[in-house]
């Protein structure tokens, strides 16, 4: 059980190694690129954005009609886009990693939320309406993808400024279409077995595990940036000093395996 868990461990850290950084190739693309450049980039950042398309699967898991999809997509995808668009133009920021921690209970929330969690363990008669409460996580979503934007040289030009923001917020939209669609495909496939009712319910409880390790992932991050030397290594190298270490007891795993077989094949 503990391999299981430093795999995920290693997985979701490298992950959100990848996440937190924006490459100097990246950055230079937009320089040179243009509009377009940062519309593929908000396309990429929400389609590999796992925590955020954790979120809206658990939204949608339960939501039959086309009416009521699109109402609470609208209201996430407003959110979003008001504190995407405003916090950057603003310059307004905050640690990321406590931003993304935000963002991984909200993933908690919806599975708990999704397996009635309200009302049969805290005792709730009902749970918080669920329209404000996507709106307000989809206001959380957008600033997590503001401390993204804000990474990346926008420029002087407050006219540049915004329309670069539009362009990148564009590129989330056009993500989100795509995730939602392959994610509607997904659930529509499930709603047909006879199981779907268990299924569901084991769905939901992956959700809120998943949340909970991003959580783990994003404390454990905001603790290497904000007191590095505890940890006896840089602040620009913490991030992959785990995958390093994972890395080494897999050459190291993988050595033994192979010395094994060698006399092994020696004995015959």
């Amino acid at each position: 059980m503990h391999k299981i868990l430093i795999s995920l461990f290693s997985v979701f850290w490298s992950f959100e190694a990848f996440a937190h950084g924006i490459s100097d190739e990246a950055k230079q693309a937009m320089i040179s690129g243009g509009y377009f450049q940062y519309i593929l980039l908000g396309a990429e950042h929400m389609i590999t954005g796992y925590d955020h398309l954790l979120f809206l699967f658990g939204v949608i898991f339960f939501l039959k009609s086309f009416k009521d999809i699109v109402k609470f997509i609208s209201v996430f995808t407003l959110g979003h886009s008001i504190t995407l668009i405003i916090a950057t133009f603003m310059g307004i920021t905050a640690n990321y990693w406590l931003v993304d921690a935000v963002i991984a209970l909200s993933v908690c929330y919806k599975g708990f939320d999704n397996n009635k969690g309200f009302q049969e363990y805290l005792g709730m008669k009902s749970a918080p309406k669920l329209l404000p409460m996507v709106f307000i996580f989809g206001l959380i979503h957008g600033f997590g993808l503001s401390t993204r934007l804000q990474q990346l040289p926008l420029g002087d030009d407050s006219a540049g400024i915004l329309m670069r923001i539009l362009s990148f917020n564009i590129g989330v939209e056009i993500g989100q279409i795509a995730a939602l669609a392959v994610m509607l495909l997904v659930i529509i496939q499930l709603r047909k077995l006879k199981l779907f009712s268990r299924l569901s319910r084991v769905f939901n409880h992956a959700l809120i595990l998943a949340g909970f390790m991003l959580l783990l992932m994003q404390l454990h991050g905001y603790s290497h940036t904000s007191n590095p030397d505890e940890f006896g290594f840089s602040e620009d190298n913490h991030k992959h000093h785990h995958m390093k270490v994972y890395e080494e007891q897999q050459n190291r795993r993988q050595h033994g395996n192979g010395h094994g077989q060698g006399h092994e094949g020696h004995n015959h």
